[in-house]
């Protein structure tokens, strides 16, 4: 299963504590944040990664090649710098149209631990995406989930209080989603989600997993802490 990772962000909200690099790169002891990411992928039998930069992306690019013949030994590896930021669905649709990707795979977030999914996703298949369960939402949205487990809709940031699903950063789409993108900003989740969602395309696979989005500091150094206890609990809220 192909893998692409978004990875060009700015990260914005985490550089009063991280300033130097990038928001995958953040450090978790003297070890990147990427670098645990790439390790649970493999765990989990992806070989194949696209990774998908912008901002700092010499920096990624960096980190992957120092690991070519370490920990990406036995994978196919390839990096794609946007020439300007595209967004989420720009970033995945310039991929598509400069590799030539065809059929399915996986769209995933640099910044989100999520502990399982891989082999979960590739048996739902396209077009999926993971939800998780979280005590408190409102940080993150509210995926809406109709009876046959379709996605119905989508709550933003601070319009749902409480437990809930939220979008847990991965999912399985098709490359033909992607063809008739026009070079400019695409955001998967205003343009291309609401798209599947009309055409009730978009199902939701609901996980019980570790997860945690390293966006926000406090999240980050839960992440850090988590891992050197020798990931001790779990990381859901």
């Amino acid at each position: 299963m192909k893998i692409l990772i978004l990875a060009g962000g700015l990260g914005t909200r985490l550089r009063n504590v991280v300033k130097d690099v990038p928001k995958p790169l953040a450090p978790v002891g003297s070890t990147p944040f990427l670098h645990y990411q790439v390790e649970n992928w493999i765990a989990q039998g992806v070989q194949s990664f696209v990774f998908l930069l912008c901002h700092q992306a010499e920096l990624i690019d960096c980190f992957i090649e120092e690991r070519r013949s370490t920990l990406l030994a036995s994978c196919e590896v390839k990096s794609i710098v946007e020439p300007q930021p595209l967004d989420t669905g720009g970033a995945v649709a310039y991929a598509v149209r400069q590799l030539g990707l065809d059929g399915e795979f996986i769209v995933t977030n640099a910044d989100t631990w999520l502990g399982s999914g891989v082999r979960e996703l590739a048996n739902a298949g396209s077009d999926t995406m993971v939800v998780v369960k979280q005590e408190e939402v409102s940080r993150y949205g509210l995926v809406e989930i109709d009876d046959a487990g379709f996605v119905s809709g989508f709550r933003e940031k601070g319009e749902s209080r409480g437990a809930g699903w939220i979008n847990a950063g991965m999912g399985l789409f098709r490359a033909e989603h992607f063809r008739k993108w026009n070079g400019q900003r695409l955001s998967l989740e205003k343009d291309v989600f609401p798209e599947l969602i009309a055409a009730r395309q978009l199902k939701v696979l609901p996980l019980e997993s570790d997860f945690i989005d390293i966006g926000v500091p406090a999240d980050y150094l839960r992440f850090c802490r988590w891992q050197e206890s020798g990931r001790e609990g779990s990381l859901c809220n």
